[in-house]
C-alpha cells in the first residue's frame, strides 16, 4: 500500500522527483496537422501551484470547484490545482460542446454547491453568462489558460486528511436529480493501488485513451493512474476517436502505449471502421492490457477484435475484461495479466431462472465473458439475493455487493439513499444480519470457479411471464437479424397495463434496409417470438442517434422507457399493441410519475 496519506501528497512527490519527464501527451484532432502537446511533471506542478494559490486566495479550500473544459491538458492542470488547494474538484461535461446541455450542468452546479468554476478562455464568456442567468453571480469563474492570476510562490500546502474529499464524481443519469459520488483521498489511493495490482502497471507504464476526462474511467484510469505510478499517458478527445477510430490504435502504435481501453462499443467501432490501409501502419505489440468495461462485454467482440488485429501485434491475452463503477471509485475486478479472457457458455433458460447450467442442444445458450477475479487485499465481494439479502452460493445469480477501502462513503447530500445503498447488511438466515457496510451495486452477477460474471442490471431486468429476461440479450439478438439494425443501438424494456408488454426501440440505417420498414419490424417481432418464446407486439424503428447512452456508452434503458411513456420518441415506423398505444396517450395527459 502507498505510504502517502493523500493524493495531493503523492502528486507533490511525483512532480518533485520526476521534473522534466513527460506526464501527459495530448493529441489534438489532427485534421489541420496540429502538433502533439506535452506536459511535464514540473510544468504540471507550476501550473497547479498557480491555480491552487488563486483558489486559496478566493477561499475555495474545502469547497467544491466545478471543472468545465474540453478534453485537453488544461483540465489536468485544473484538477491538480484543486488538489493543491485542498479543494474538492467536480469534473463535469462542458455544456458548450456538441451533445451536452446546460440543463445537466446546472443541476450539478447547484447540487455540488460550487464555490468556483474553472474553464478555459474560449468558453469563459459563455460560462460567465450562464452563471449570471442562473443567478449564481457569487460563484467565481476563472479561465486558467489566461495570465495575471495566481502566484505559485504564494501557494501553501493544504492540511488534509485521508478522509477529506478529493473530488465528486457525478454519475450519468437524470438531469433533474444528479448524484455526486464522494471520493475521498483514502478511496482514491486505495483504488489506484487496486488498479496497479490488477493490471500489473509500474512507472514505465504508458496509458493511452480517448474517454471523456470527466468520466470515471477517463479520469481515474487514464489520468490519475499515470500520476499515481509516476508514469505517463497519451490522450485524445472522444470526438477524435469517434470520427476516426483508427487514430486511437495509431496512438497506441506511435507512442508505445501499454495500457488503455474503453467500453465494448469502442472495439466494435474499430472493427467496423479501421481499414486494411490503416492496418498497414499499426504495431500493437506494446499493448499489454486492453481494458474492456463500463458496459456489457460481448464474447463476439473479444473474438473478432483479437482475430482482426492479431496480425499487427495484438495478443489474445491483451484483452482485460474488468468490472467497476463510480461508487467503488473505479475498478473492482479484472482479468489477471498474461491470461486470456474467460468465456462461459450457459443455458439461457436456466440463467433466466437465476442459476448457471451447461448449454443444451434444444434451447438457446448465452456466452458470458468473465470480468476477472477480485483480489482479496482490495475488495470483499459477495453475491446476494436482492430481496431476502441472503448470500448466494456459487452458480446462483444475485446482486453484487462489495466492501473495501475503495468504496465511497456515499452520494453528496443523500443520507437516506446512502443508508440503503452504501450500508446494506447481509442476512444470516436466522432472522439476524451482519454488521452492514456493504455497497449494493445494483448489478447482477454470479461466481463460477473464482471468476465474476456480470449478467445484467437489476433495475433493467425484464420480468416477463415469470422469467428474468436480460434486455441486452434481446437487443443483441434483434441486431443480428439484419445489417440495417445498428449494433449497440437498441433499447428493450417492459411497460405494464393489465399485463407486461415488451418494447423494442431499435435504430435503423434506412440506406441499408433491403426491404420496407414494415417488413423489417414484422421480422423483428417474429424473431423474438421464435427465439425467446414471448410476444413482441411493440417495435419502434428509429433514426440513428435516438437511443440515449451514458458517456461511457451504456444504453440508458430507464430513460428510454421514460421518453417512450411521455411520447417523446419519434419513430420512422412503429407497431404498437392497442393497450400500449393507449398507455402512451394517457401518459401524455398526466404526470410521468403516475405511470412509471
Amino acid at each position: 500500500m502507498t505510504a502517502f496519506r493523500t493524493f495531493t501528497e503523492l502528486v507533490l512527490a511525483r512532480t518533485d522527483a520526476l521534473g522534466p519527464k513527460d506526464a501527459f501527451i495530448f493529441l489534438p484532432d489532427n485534421a489541420k496537422g496540429s502538433a502533439p502537446q506535452h506536459l511535464s511533471y514540473s510544468q504540471l506542478d507550476e501550473d497547479a501551484r498557480r491555480i491552487g494559490s488563486w483558489l486559496q486566495e478566493k477561499g475555495a479550500t474545502g469547497r467544491q470547484v466545478l471543472l468545465l473544459y474540453p478534453s485537453g491538458l488544461e483540465f489536468i492542470k485544473a484538477f491538480a490545482g484543486c488538489l493543491y488547494a485542498g479543494a474538492v474538484a467536480v469534473p463535469a461535461p462542458l455544456p458548450t460542446e456538441q451533445g451536452n446541455h446546460f440543463t445537466r450542468v446546472s443541476g450539478i452546479l447547484r447540487d455540488a454547491e460550487a464555490h468556483s468554476v474553472l474553464t478555459d478562455a474560449a468558453n469563459a464568456p459563455e460560462i460567465s453568462a450562464w452563471l449570471t442567468a442562473e443567478n449564481m453571480t457569487d460563484v467565481h469563474c476563472l479561465a486558467t489558460d489566461g495570465e495575471g492570476y495566481g502566484d505559485p510562490g504564494a501557494w501553501t500546502a493544504p492540511s488534509l486528511t485521508p478522509d477529506d474529499l478529493a473530488f465528486l464524481q457525478y454519475t450519468s443519469g437524470s438531469t433533474s436529480d444528479p448524484k455526486g459520488v464522494m471520493v475521498s483521498h483514502r478511496n482514491l489511493l486505495a483504488n489506484e493501488q487496486a488498479i496497479k495490482n490488477s493490471v500489473g502497471s509500474n512507472s514505465e507504464t504508458r496509458y493511452g485513451g480517448w474517454l471523456p476526462f470527466y468520466h470515471d474511467m477517463g479520469l481515474i484510469g487514464h489520468i490519475l493512474q499515470p500520476l499515481f505510478l509516476g508514469g505517463s499517458a497519451a490522450l485524445m478527445a472522444p470526438v477524435s476517436f469517434l470520427k476516426r477510430p483508427h487514430r486511437w490504435l495509431q496512438m497506441i502504435s506511435d507512442y508505445k502505449v501499454t495500457i488503455g481501453g474503453g467500453p465494448n462499443f469502442a472495439y466494435d467501432l474499430c472493427l467496423r471502421r479501421v481499414t486494411d490501409e490503416h492496418m498497414a501502419t499499426l504495431d500493437l505489440s506494446s499493448w499489454q492490457a486492453a481494458c474492456n468495461g463500463a458496459e456489457p462485454i460481448r464474447a463476439e467482440t473479444v473474438r473478432a477484435f483479437t482475430k482482426r488485429f492479431e496480425p499487427v501485434g495484438f495478443k489474445p491475452e491483451t484483452f482485460f475484461p474488468c468490472y467497476g463503477m463510480a461508487e467503488t471509485t473505479l475498478l473492482v475486478s479484472g482479468t489477471p495479466r498474461g491470461t486470456r479472457p474467460v468465456v462461459l457458455a450457459v443455458d439461457s433458460q436456466s440463467l433466466e431462472a437465476g442459476r448457471l447450467a451447461d448449454p443444451r442442444d434444444d434451447v438457446p445458450s448465452r456466452t458470458l465473458v468473465s470480468s476477472g477475479i477480485v483480489r482479496r487485499e482490495d475488495f470483499d465481494v459477495r453475491i446476494v439475493d436482492p430481496e431476502t439479502f441472503l448470500e448466494q452460493p456459487e452458480g446462483s445469480v444475485g446482486e453484487i455487493w462489495a466492501k473495501g477501502e475503495s468504496i465511497a462513503s456515499g452520494y453528496w447530500k443523500r443520507p437516506l439513499t446512502n443508508k440503503e445503498i452504501f450500508d446494506a447488511a447481509i442476512a444470516d438466515g436466522k432472522g439476524g444480519q451482519d454488521g452492514g457496510g456493504w455497497l449494493r451495486t445494483g448489478d447482477l452477477g454470479v461466481w463460477e470457479d473464482g471468476q465474476l460474471y456480470v449478467t445484467g442490471r437489476l433495475k433493467e431486468l425484464v420480468i416477463f411471464a415469470g422469467r428474468n429476461l436480460y434486455p441486452q440479450d434481446v437487443e443483441r439478438a434483434v441486431q443480428g437479424t439484419d445489417k440495417a439494425l445498428g449494433i449497440g443501438a437498441g433499447a428493450v424494456f417492459a411497460v405494464e397495463t393489465d399485463r407486461e408488454h415488451l418494447i423494442v426501440v431499435q435504430e435503423v440505417r434506412t440506406s441499408s434496409v433491403s426491404t420496407d420498414l414494415r417488413t423489417l419490424a414484422t421480422s423483428v417481432q417474429s424473431f423474438i417470438g421464435r427465439e425467446f418464446n414471448i410476444p413482441a407486439g411493440n417495435v419502434l424503428l428509429v433514426r440513428p442517434g435516438t437511443i440515449r447512452k451514458t458517456t461511457s456508452g451504456k444504453i440508458q434503458r430507464t430513460l428510454m422507457k421514460q421518453l417512450f411513456l411521455k411520447g417523446q420518441i419519434t419513430p420512422l415506423y412503429e407497431v404498437l399493441e392497442p393497450a400500449v398505444r393507449e398507455l402512451v396517450a394517457d401518459a401524455i395527459e398526466r404526470p410521468l410519475d403516475s405511470v412509471v
